[in-house]
């Protein structure tokens, strides 16, 4: 991919200020530094999100900016490596970037997000933002109809829907970024679920042994290039929509 978009720290003042008067859209990636397994790195999220968001921003013309790395892991909080923010404070960090682009013309914010427990975060900093500046923000991760794709391009099953360190993350990173990636220590694990999961505080840290939730053994470059342009394409569209209703484009 040729790099043809603009990324927000390597601009100057006069150069952000000029490009924001053309094209005022700027995508922020959000992701996580916590355990994806013994054969992911700690960013896989957060490498994932990136590297989507400057497809997206090849694509579309707008302006990236810098990754927050961080996001809500809480229930990695006791591995060795794991970064968490508080929900409410990942809140109030989406708001302060939204309110800092807002001061200088930006009239689009699209969040694109690589770790499900963001979600609520940005859900309802959206709703927030809304009530508070003049710019709209859209929050994306992956696509509405995920469990569909998944199916299609997956041999494996999911670990009662969720994902985690599984053939879907590790496909993806092998089409993302494969040196990054150790196949030799990939392992299979689909953990037995306690019938009060979901209904209380019991951690997944406590549930796998490997740190994996599926089966990232059978995960292959060609099943992240396939989900990746669906997965792509549905979110260049989702922009294109939001910026016929902010900008006229």
């Amino acid at each position: 991919m040729i790099n043809q978009f603009k990324e927000m720290s390597k601009m100057t003042r006069d150069e952000i200020a000029q490009y924001v008067k053309e094209f005022p859209v700027a995508v922020l990636p959000i992701g996580s530094t916590e355990q994806h397994g013994p054969h992911l790195p700690l960013g896989t999220d957060t490498i994932i999100a990136t590297e989507i968001s400057k497809i997206i921003c090849n694509r579309t013309g707008a302006i990236l900016l810098p990754t927050l790395s961080f996001g809500y892991s809480w229930v990695w909080r006791d591995i060795p490596g794991t970064v968490s923010l508080e929900q409410d404070h990942l809140e109030i960090v989406i708001k302060d970037i939204a309110h800092s682009l807002s001061r200088y013309g930006i009239k689009l914010l699209v969040i694109v997000n690589g770790h499900d427990a963001n979600n609520a975060s940005m859900k309802y900093a959206t709703r927030e933002l809304m009530d508070e500046i003049k710019m709209n923000v859209i929050y994306l991760f992956y696509t509405d109809d995920l469990e569909k794709i998944i199916k299609e391009y997956c041999q494996s099953e999911t670990w009662y829907g969720m994902f985690h360190a599984c053939e879907f993350e590790t496909s993806l990173m092998l089409a993302l970024r494969p040196d990054l990636v150790d196949m030799n220590k990939a392992v299979k694990e689909y953990p037995l679920k306690p019938l009060l999961y979901g209904k209380s505080t019991i951690s997944l840290e406590n549930l796998s042994e490997s740190g994996v939730y599926g089966d990232p053994t059978i995960a292959s470059e060609e099943k992240g290039n396939n989900m990746l342009k669906v997965i792509v394409e549905k979110m260049v569209n989702y922009v294109y929509e939001a910026c016929k209703d902010i900008i006229g484009k």
